[in-house]
């Protein structure tokens, strides 16, 4: 049989399971072992052994509940495994049905409903009232309405001056590629590159582009 589903009534004969019987001569043991003691005052002989008696056969019940507790852990850890309940789900529903508790408890209603009252107070309030109402009137204003104006135009204008002067930039840099004067500069780094490197490629005098047919010595001598 399941230790699980097992007999927890405390009048079954089965109640000991094991280890309640070497527990039940333990307790039986330190009982006889008590009945050299002196009695307390007023206390029989057979008003204490009917004490002992009632001792043993409360120490057997709580044995058995702990054993029947231990195999009821064990077979809810088994249900909640095979029901995919991790720690930390478990955890997670624990905070939020706690988080509800505290929001349905007496103390959370009221602190709330205080917090509420306030509020209204405070909204209620003179002071609260002439504040919205100097607001309301500094954004009604004229001077409020032509400063943000004002604001609004420098914005504008700034936006449009830089767009000004970045075309103005890029349409002068365009002249200077085209002129004649950056031409002519072109050329003539053109003509030092080509006598730098390709002279030295080719392992002859540098000669320039425009050299390249150079005038023959004709004279006779």
């Amino acid at each position: 049989m399941d230790t699980a589903n097992q007999d927890i009534n405390l009048n079954s004969p089965n109640k000991g399971l094991g280890g309640n019987e070497a527990l039940a001569d333990m307790s039986a043991e330190g009982a006889v072992g008590n009945a050299a003691h002196v009695l307390p005052p007023g206390l029989s002989e057979e008003e204490a052994e009917e004490l002992r008696t009632e001792l043993v056969k409360v120490e057997e019940e709580i044995n058995t509940l702990r054993q029947v507790l231990l195999a009821k852990e064990k077979h809810a850890t088994e249900l909640k495994r095979k029901l995919g309940l991790s720690p930390l789900n478990e955890l997670k529903q624990n905070i939020t049905k706690g988080w509800q508790d505290v929001q349905t408890s007496n103390a959370y209603v009221k602190t709330t409903e205080k917090l509420g009252q306030w509020n209204e107070k405070l909204s209620g309030s003179q002071l609260y009232l002439s504040a919205s109402a100097t607001l309301d009137d500094i954004a009604r204003s004229e001077a409020y309405k032509k400063t943000q104006e004002t604001l609004s135009q420098a914005g504008q204008k700034t936006t449009a001056a830089l767009s000004t002067v970045g075309t103005a930039i890029s349409r002068r840099l365009g002249d200077m590629r085209n002129s004649q004067t950056f031409k002519s500069f072109e050329d003539r780094v053109g003509n030092l590159k080509y006598k730098v490197v390709g002279a030295r490629g080719n392992g002859d005098v540098a000669n320039s582009p425009t050299e390249a047919n150079p005038v023959q010595d004709n004279a006779p001598f």
